[in-house]
């Protein structure tokens, strides 16, 4: 990736980033389109001497491109006939699923909780060739108030079972009423079948398996379906 190629504003978003990481850029070919995902080029050496799996709550997840990020990528972005049609990514981390939607035609807003992490998400999308993008600072426990869009979309988002709840208002203060939730997870995330007990109440749920090998170990990734009940 030619950094000199980027639009003067995300060349020094990454210029101030690079100060602080040694970066690099994923490619993440979706049908025509190639995206380009800027991420942390040294995970050992970003992590240090900290132990990921030591308390959950505390590892940035933004900092990976998940397999479950992948597979939504490659769903959202084989939708056609999406003109129009708005969507929000909610803890987006790298973007992947965002930035494929967008690809696709979808109206699209990116949406996290840190600043940092939506540095690298505006980078990603301008070395991806797309605009119009919106970028949302999102706290699930004090969100803004948003106009309902069509589609709502998460890879990897259901790692603390305190954010169920306010995950679950979410999707009703955002998705309209003929909307759809798309959630893409590890077939392993143990936490994937509690928070659905808890969203059954209010929407009918479907799901679809996809299985993927990566690094030369397979995986399975349930991306699910929600839309409101009637």
């Amino acid at each position: 990736m030619d950094i000199k190629t980027l639009p003067e504003r995300e060349r020094q978003i990454y210029k101030r980033i690079r100060a602080k990481y040694g970066l690099t850029f994923d490619r993440l070919k979706i049908g025509e389109k190639d995206l380009r995902l800027l991420k942390i080029a040294d995970l050992a050496e970003f992590l240090g001497d900290k132990d990921p799996f030591a308390n959950v709550s505390e590892f940035p997840f933004w900092v990976r491109l998940w397999d479950a990020a992948m597979v939504l990528a490659y769903v959202l972005g084989g939708q056609k006939d999406v003109a129009g049609k708005r969507l929000l990514e909610l803890g987006a981390g790298l973007g992947a699923p965002g930035l494929a939607a967008a690809a696709a035609g979808y109206e699209v807003t990116i949406s996290d909780y840190e600043d940092i992490i939506m540095d690298f998400q505006r980078v990603s999308a301008a070395a991806s060739g797309l605009e119009g993008i919106e970028f949302v600072h999102l706290d699930w426990l004090d969100p803004p108030d948003l106009e309902p869009f069509d589609v709502l979309v998460g890879a990897e988002i259901l790692f603390r079972e305190a954010f169920f709840m306010p995950l679950l208002n979410i999707f009703k203060q955002y998705l309209k009423k003929d909307g759809m939730i798309f959630l893409a997870h590890d077939a392993t995330r143990q936490s994937l079948s509690k928070f659905l007990k808890l969203a059954q109440d209010d929407f009918e749920i479907s799901l679809k398996k996809q299985n993927l090998t990566r690094d030369g170990k397979e995986r399975t990734i349930i991306v699910n379906r929600l839309r409101h009940k009637n």
